[in-house]
């Protein structure tokens, strides 16, 4: 019985550009998380609570 071997792919050349492209919520979902944990160490008093910023991103998902 022969012996598999294994191949690996060839890098790809130089100047072909990106080799894979990121998908839409691949950019905005880590943007989301990062304004988000931003605005909950800013200063509280600035702004809304936390409970009332869930209820508002909760209200703006269910439409």
């Amino acid at each position: 019985m022969p012996v598999r071997t294994t191949t690996s792919c060839p890098a790809p050349a130089p100047g072909d550009g990106a080799a894979a492209r990121l998908p839409w919520w691949g950019v905005v979902l880590p943007v989301l998380a990062f304004v988000s944990l931003l605005l909950l160490v800013s200063d509280p008093a600035a702004g809304p609570g936390p409970a009332e910023l869930f209820t508002r991103l909760a209200q703006f998902a269910g439409r």
